[in-house]
């Protein structure tokens, strides 16, 4: 026993507590996508056919499409379709995306990354690719605020007409009071 202040307080036992960490697929896939956003020469991680329709459809900012993982005790290994931007050196972009994914998993989860493949599925330049992720929210709000625009207009148009057509009756109509 240790007294401290005169009050006697046990001393905690010394044995190691047990359990073990454990990391959910989906982390690791946030991990990686997370990391690799602001990778120059790094368009899109593609997530297929069924998450590109749905990102066409609604706007979507999921870093977990398109990243495939295998996660073990100690090691994870990583999976990728990816689309390049034209003109890059797509494998100085490759040993980027390796040391990256590798450096951010270990720093947050301790995991050595052991394989990262990497699936070259397209070349784009910017404009082409910003112009394909145009989604149809998007191109959906842009029509409603052009109908709200003319609807105003319109509107206005019809106001004035009818002031105009009052101002008229006005001056051509006898009172009808006196």
């Amino acid at each position: 026993m240790t007294t401290i202040n005169n009050t006697n307080v046990k001393e905690a036992p010394k044995t190691p507590i047990d359990g073990e960490l454990s990391f959910d697929d989906k982390v690791i896939q946030k991990i990686v996508g997370i990391s690799l956003e602001n990778t120059k020469g790094l368009l899109a991680i593609d997530g297929g056919l069924i998450a590109n329709i749905k990102n066409k459809l609604v706007n979507s900012d999921n870093p977990t499409e398109g990243v495939d993982v295998e996660v073990g005790k100690e090691e994870v290994a990583v999976d990728l379709n990816i689309v390049a931007e034209y003109g890059s050196d797509i494998h100085k972009l490759y040993n980027q995306i390796k040391e990256i994914i590798a450096r951010e998993v270990n720093k947050m989860t301790g995991l050595t990354v052991v394989e990262v493949n990497v699936r070259v599925i397209d070349v784009q330049g910017k404009a082409e690719f910003e112009d394909n992720n145009v989604s149809l929210q998007d191109r959906a709000s842009d029509l409603t605020d052009s109908v709200k625009e003319a609807t105003s207009n319109g509107v206005q148009k019809v106001q004035e007409t009818i002031q105009s057509d009052d101002d008229n009756k006005k001056s051509t109509e006898p009172a009808r009071v006196k």
